[in-house]
């Protein structure tokens, strides 16, 4: 099969022709169809995730159909439209049996630890916990951010934030994920204050419906003004220590943050205005992709149309792309919504 390969950190991948993913017991084969270009693919690439092992094909959010199941398997069947969240867990576990398993000790990710999806197949372990079987209505572009980025959004804002109708949210950040944040939480009846230093990204998220709002220098202090004095929720969708610290600092009194976007080398570990958060009794809450279990409510708000994700894909590629699309993830985007490859 074709794939796109890591050979070394920093350096460009290439296409290459390689063998098919062996189905794993309890697991399945999938023919990969469309497969997002993530951040966290970069950061991949970039040789900032340890559990990564050269040569290595990355990717992590896909939608495609069943090749080929394993000895075990009963739910899902050859020929099955799916996606699978990007944390592949083990299904046995005590947080996976109460319905957690986005936080499974055990997990494999696709793209991390595992082979991932920029090829034309990719394997998927523990199949029947772990696939989510997609409407045939839902176009495969669309399903693919359903893995990472839509599915990492709808948990952050739905379940974390616990966004409720007439509450207004600052979005801080607006790529993909960002943006995505945006959607599910406007479906959720909240306002939006989208926050991002490219005035493309504004637009798109202004033709969303958000209220558009450059970032940088005072943005707290500028959204607390909007809002006679904070917004009850705050979303840091692109992770960075500047971007926590406002989220935090643009909360009303009993506000409540989510860290979605991933805090990393020298933002990994933030100083962060703690005596705000205890004398205005905030919550601070991590946020890290999505159960296999939530996809149902996820889809049923699809299926009701009340969630639509037409506008999360920005730009399709084709796999040829892919090399040319992972170093271009070093600059600032071009595009606004998430890049997709279209495989078949």
């Amino acid at each position: 099969m074709r794939a796109c390969i890591i050979d070394a950190f920093g350096k460009p991948p290439r296409l290459a022709e390689v063998p098919g993913p062996d189905c794993p017991p309890r697991g399945a084969v999938i023919a990969v169809h469309a497969t997002g270009v993530c951040r966290s693919d970069w950061h991949a690439w970039q040789g900032h995730d340890d559990t990564v092992q050269l040569p290595h094909v990355p990717g992590h959010e896909f939608a495609g159909v069943v090749q080929q199941v394993g000895e075990g398997v009963t739910r899902i069947r050859v020929g099955d439209r799916v996606t699978a969240p990007f944390i592949l867990a083990c299904g046995r576990c005590e947080q996976c049996l109460v319905g957690d398993s986005q936080v499974c000790p055990h997990q494999r990710q696709p793209g991390f630890d595992l082979p991932g999806s920029w090829a034309e197949a990719v394997a998927v372990v523990e199949a029947d916990h772990n696939l989510v079987v997609l409407p045939d209505a839902l176009e495969m572009t669309v399903a693919a951010g359903l893995g990472c980025r839509v599915g990492t959004a709808y948990h952050a804002v739905r379940v974390q934030a616990a966004v409720r109708p007439g509450e207004t949210v600052a979005v801080i950040g607006c790529g993909g994920l960002g943006l995505a944040c945006v959607i599910v939480a406007l479906a959720a009846g909240a306002e939006v204050i989208a926050v991002d230093l490219s005035p493309r990204s504004l637009e798109a998220a202004r033709a969303l419906g958000a209220q558009a709002l450059m970032g940088g220098g005072d943005v707290a202090e500028r959204i607390r003004d909007l809002t006679d004095g904070g917004v009850q929720v705050a979303i840091d969708a692109l992770g960075s220590a500047a971007t926590a610290r406002a989220g935090i600092e643009s909360l009303r009194p009993r506000g409540r943050h989510v860290q979605v976007g991933l805090l990393l080398g020298e933002d990994a570990e933030p100083s962060l205005p703690m005596g705000r958060v205890i004398a205005q009794e905030l919550q601070i809450r991590g946020s890290h992709g999505l159960a296999a279990a939530e996809y149902a409510e996820m889809l049923a708000e699809i299926a009701r149309g009340t969630l639509d994700l037409s506008r999360t894909v920005g730009r399709v590629i084709g796999m040829a792309d892919l090399p040319s699309a992972m170093v271009a993830m070093g600059s600032p985007p071009t595009a606004a919504g998430m890049t997709v490859a279209r495989l078949v």
